[in-house]
């Protein structure tokens, strides 16, 4: 936590017109201040490290570094600073996978916007935030007796879910590994346990199912 009281927000989403609205909102909060802004994944990583938030607010589906890269990236180099994700996407698709990854809560953009106040605040003192929604869906996760019914994109690793929706999204192997700083070899695997498990041969088949299963736009 910041100084006195003041909770210090971050807020990274792509879309100005977004931050500018939650930056205004955030600040009719007597406890909470934005400190900082970022655009895409590689902001959001350099805000994290430079110590100026106690808390991020990111965005999931940025062009470029992702916020999964981001938030992957953000867990190793400041483990200590609570993300809350953004996402224009229901719990369904993410959620789950998301918080796998290390995030402390994930609020869909379309909940109430006390809903966000709500998530910051019970964050900011250590608690992980899960919607009624989301709390179905772990629950669903831990105790479900037919994980077979659940689409086959929620069994992903986090390295798999991050692979997937960077080809689907028309990168080339080549691309995602310099993006992730990988070899080729370790992409090449990764793909094809995602295609395997998709039941799928290409890479446009790959962006078929993700925009189908509404996880690209």
């Amino acid at each position: 936590m910041g100084a006195g009281d003041m909770i210090r927000v971050a807020i990274v989403d792509d879309h100005a017109l977004v931050r500018s609205g939650l930056r205004a909102f955030l600040s009719d909060q007597a406890d909470l201040v934005v400190t900082a802004e970022g655009a895409n994944g590689t902001e959001a990583v350099a805000i994290a490290c430079s110590g100026v938030a106690d808390l991020m607010l990111l965005d999931i589906a940025m062009p470029g570094a992702n916020g999964i890269d981001a938030l992957k990236r953000i867990r190793q180099r400041t483990p200590t600073l609570p993300v809350v994700v953004l996402s224009g996407f229901p719990e369904t698709h993410y959620a789950t996978a998301v918080m796998r990854s290390g995030a402390m809560g994930y609020l869909n953009k379309d909940c109430e916007p006390q809903e966000i106040i709500g998530a910051i605040r019970s964050v900011a003192r250590g608690r992980r935030y899960v919607s009624p929604v989301l709390a179905e869906l772990l629950a669903e996760a831990v105790f479900c007796d037919e994980p077979d019914s659940r689409p086959p994109h929620e069994s992903f690793t986090e390295r798999q879910l991050t692979i997937f929706l960077k080809l689907a999204q028309g990168c080339t192997v080549r691309q995602v590994s310099s993006d992730m700083n990988v070899s080729i070899k370790t992409v090449s695997t990764h793909r094809a346990r995602v295609l395997e498990k998709l039941q799928l041969k290409t890479n446009s088949q790959l962006t078929y199912y993700a925009i189908k299963n509404g996880l690209i736009r």
